[in-house]
């Protein structure tokens, strides 16, 4: 990325995929501690910037780039789908490029530009096993013995997807803190309400760990699409309206392809002033 450090502070970027946001920090440009401390002031939107997740670009001699995430109460994430389209999306205009790889926890994703504003990221297999998710012990997670029956589901973060008659008839704080902290998630986890609107369209709210009520979430998204086809619900491929826009979901045989569209907001500076008060 092009921003050059200024003597005030350190440069940031500030994203959003369907609503899903970001702040987004340049390693390559200029180094910083990121502290557990730093992330949860960033993420405080009276106090800070806010944002759903910081995103940490870095080089990595094995891609184009290394990711790193963390939620807004300070947290690691080991993916966040959104936020790897729109930083592959600004380093693919930046270099040229109409493809891209990138380094996160879930190893090398591919970038690809699919035009007309979209941008697509394949975010590997679906963790279908229960210790891979992971869960607490050995079960199917497919149908999980808590009330709704939800599905498991590892996308580099473990979530928990329920199907319901109507999304938007659920109290989503209340349910979402709940299962977040579920005893089967030592690792805590997202929680996705989804309702089927046809063979290959779906409805879905999000409460993501370490977060709370999110617009969107990229690989929320792609769980839920791989729970609802295990499921006989739907296909491969399917729509997905979120409370933030609609992304589209293709589980294929090298992984589950997320497409939609991205945005960065504007680009700033972190003074010095708020650095040092941290």
């Amino acid at each position: 990325m092009t921003q050059k450090t200024t003597q005030s502070g350190v440069p940031f970027m500030k994203m959003h995929g369907l609503g899903n946001d970001f702040v987004v920090l340049d390693a390559r440009v200029d180094s910083i501690d990121v502290t557990p401390a730093l992330a949860r002031a960033l993420a405080d939107r009276h106090k800070g910037v806010g944002f759903d997740q910081l995103a940490v670009v870095s080089d990595d001699e094995g891609a184009d780039v290394r990711l790193t995430f963390y939620n807004a109460d300070g947290s690691m994430a080991g993916a966040c789908g959104n936020a790897t389209r729109c930083i592959a999306r600004y380093e693919m205009d930046r270099l040229g490029k109409t493809d891209l790889t990138l380094v996160t926890e879930r190893g090398i994703l591919q970038a690809l530009d699919k035009g007309n504003g979209l941008t697509s990221v394949n975010m590997g297999q679906p963790q279908l096993d229960w210790k891979d998710v992971p869960l607490a012990k050995a079960m199917d997670t497919l149908e999980l013995p808590i009330e709704g029956h939800p599905t498991a589901t590892g996308m580099g973060n473990p979530h928990c997807t329920f199907f319901v008659e109507d999304v938007d008839a659920i109290d989503l704080a209340q349910s979402g803190a709940l299962i977040e902290h579920h005893p089967l998630y030592p690792e805590r986890t997202n929680v996705q309400f989804a309702q089927v609107v046809g063979p290959d369209h779906l409805r879905m709210r999000v409460w993501e760990r370490g977060v709370g009520i999110t617009l969107a979430s990229g690989s929320s998204s792609c769980a839920t699409a791989v729970a609802a086809h295990r499921r006989g619900l739907t296909g491969h491929r399917v729509k997905i309206d979120l409370d933030g826009g609609q992304i589209e979901i293709d589980w294929c045989d090298d992984g589950v392809w997320m497409t939609g569209p991205t945005a960065h907001v504007f680009s700033a500076v972190l003074t010095a002033e708020f650095l040092a008060d941290l």
